[in-house]
């Protein structure tokens, strides 16, 4: 158990944080998903759309933390790779 003061406030803050994190993480896998579906029933338009609502919260999700920015450019990248591949 914390004794201090700070102590006590930092554990608030890291429990508020990880809600945060939780939903967003949640959101980021809830988006990809969509894509991946997507892109499993073939529909480029569809996908193409799915992934345009994606690409912003994967980035946002890189600015705040919850995944890596390399990470979430080389997800962004793949998913875009595959959703044109659809056209072809």
């Amino acid at each position: 158990m914390a004794n201090t003061s700070s102590a006590r406030k930092a554990t608030r803050v890291i429990a508020k944080r990880t809600e945060i994190n939780k939903a967003r993480r949640s959101q980021l896998r809830t988006s990809i998903g969509k894509v991946e579906e997507a892109i499993a029933s073939g529909d480029q338009t569809k996908a193409a759309a799915a992934l345009k609502e994606a690409e912003p919260i994967i980035m946002r999700a890189s600015q705040k933390g919850v995944f890596e920015r390399n990470a979430a450019r080389r997800k962004v990248s793949r998913l875009t790779l595959r959703v044109n591949k659809l056209g072809k």
